[in-house]
């Protein structure tokens, strides 16, 4: 606990030097909060939480994996994840010690969504527990992609059509059944499902989820052992 402790500090101090991973926090929800204000609410034939949701699956996708991804890489091109794994630090340790305070910022941007939103007590529960940890899976994705890159400029090249793909992908699906049955491996579409419909059963949407954060940990953690020594 005290090493998880001490990279989550770390990671707390170096996010708050780099207001270029925290405006990914930020951007998201104004965005939603401005249309949902300025278009939603003035116009009928638009249901008034329809950003909010859309803006929540993407920010759950796309805005996390990039994010995880920029921080871990840093790491790497500072040596400072070859220090940490000399120390002894275990590739869970420092997986939740690093996505322990994404997560933690995560949460606290879905908790802004839940507001600007136009839920009830039981929807906003919902919306939370899929947000959550669709924020998790986002930030294990984000952390392998770091791990498989040599270098900051080879992670974000990586992370970015990954993190399009992840993001966007519920989105196309609304409008096209074959995107749809390929989206449905996916947590972010599962996201998507909740979101938009709080009536559906939340059973299968979080097994599925939570089959998606049981993978990626697993190839974190490989990567972690076979990379983490050799991105010199």
């Amino acid at each position: 606990m005290r090493i998880i402790k001490a990279v989550f500090t770390k990671q707390a101090k170096d996010m708050i030097k780099n207001p270029a991973i925290l405006i990914q926090f930020i951007i998201f929800p104004v965005v939603a909060f401005l249309m949902t204000i300025f278009v939603a609410r003035s116009n009928d034939d638009i249901p008034n939480n329809m950003f909010v949701t859309m803006m929540a699956s993407i920010f759950a996708g796309m805005g996390l994996i990039t994010s995880m991804t920029g921080i871990i890489a840093e790491d790497i091109e500072r040596k400072s994840l070859r220090f940490l794994i000399l120390a002894g630090v275990k590739p869970h340790q420092y997986l939740l010690g690093v996505g322990g305070f994404i997560m933690f910022a995560g949460s606290v941007t879905s908790v802004i969504f839940a507001l600007v939103g136009d839920f009830t007590g039981t929807e906003i529960a919902k919306f939370l527990a899929v947000m959550i940890l669709g924020v998790a899976a986002s930030v294990i994705l984000g952390a392998t992609i770091a791990m498989l890159s040599k270098n900051t400029q080879a992670a974000g090249g990586l992370a970015m059509p990954v993190a399009v793909i992840i993001g966007f992908t519920p989105m196309i699906a609304n409008f096209n059944e074959t995107v749809e049955k390929f989206a449905v491996i996916l947590y972010t579409q599962q996201i998507n499902t909740i979101v938009n419909d709080f009536t559906v059963s939340p059973f299968k949407p979080l097994l599925i989820i939570a089959l998606n954060i049981a993978v990626l940990s697993v190839l974190f953690i490989i990567a972690y052992k076979k990379k983490g020594l050799k991105n010199d």
